[in-house]
């Protein structure tokens, strides 16, 4: 287990990489024996030390959520990590969000539902928490609306030296490669439209680069909403009324640069449409 200075140590070189746009080596390269525990608890203190800076959390993504990319990953299960409102972008109806490219250091793109709590999911082990599921998610939120996932890699992809992929401790590390998020569309009863049939067409510069129903998610995006909720449980976490939870992508990540123009189309959910600039 990694000692409460060496967590301290990587958060702030995370919070260095964010702010310098320089990526660092892989974690798990220096410290072979990493755990994914270990991973939780180094994102766990760069998230402190963004909220001792003044940013506030707003919700948690779901990362992961494919079997192929568990697969890939290595790992049985997807993993989490915390938005911050310094993440969030706001489309408006009719309009092009244009979003600064220096805000990252190599964006990439996800197409995703969000649901918007109105109550609390408190996992087992809590006070007043229980095993929650499905159908405690769907009583618990207030909407669902078509997102955006901007991730990001502050911890390079693959390693310098070597070229090997680096692996899952350090995207967990890195905040899960949580970036930004992108809202603004219709905003639903999840009661009311059959969440695993909603889909979307990712526009690339005009170019049709990704297609996906929300059911790629696990069978129903609600599920890896229950699942978060009680994996943060025995952490004393829970997810709270207000908040966003991003339930995971639907489609593969779209690489993005300056002057790259997306368009999002949910159907009857709405469009989003933004600018890297």
């Amino acid at each position: 287990m990694f000692s409460d200075a060496l967590l301290t140590q990587l958060a702030h070189e995370l919070d260095q990489s964010e702010k310098s746009r320089q990526q660092i080596e892989h974690f798990s390269k220096r410290f072979p024996d990493m755990t994914v525990a270990d991973g939780y608890r180094v994102s766990r203190a760069w998230v402190r030390m963004q909220i001792a800076a003044g940013r506030k959390v707003i919700g948690h993504k779901i990362g992961l959520t494919s079997r192929a990319m568990q697969m890939a990953s290595q790992i049985d299960e997807p993993d989490y990590g915390t938005l911050l409102d310094s993440m969030l972008y706001t489309c408006r109806a009719g309009e092009v969000l244009d979003i600064p490219v220096t805000n990252f250091i190599a964006p990439r793109v996800e197409v995703e539902l969000a649901f918007i709590l109105k109550a609390p999911l408190v996992g087992p082990g809590l006070p007043g928490g229980k095993e929650l599921t499905l159908e405690d998610v769907l009583a618990a939120t207030e909407y669902v609306t078509p997102a955006i996932e901007i991730i990001d890699s502050r911890i390079e992809q693959f390693d310098r030296h070597t070229k090997a992929m680096r692996k899952v401790f350090d995207t967990i590390s890195d905040n899960a490669a949580n970036a930004g998020i992108v809202v603004g569309a219709e905003r639903v009863d999840p009661k009311a439209v059959d969440l695993p049939w909603c889909g979307a067409v990712l526009r690339q510069n005009g170019v049709v680069e990704e297609t996906g129903l929300a059911a790629g998610v696990q069978g129903h995006p609600a599920i890896g909403v229950a699942w978060l909720a009680n994996k943060l449980a025995p952490w004393g976490e829970s997810l709270q009324p207000g908040q966003i939870v991003l339930a995971g992508s639907f489609t593969r990540p779209v690489a993005a640069k300056v002057g790259d123009s997306f368009e999002a189309d949910y159907g009857a959910l709405g469009v989003l449409r933004f600018r890297f600039v």
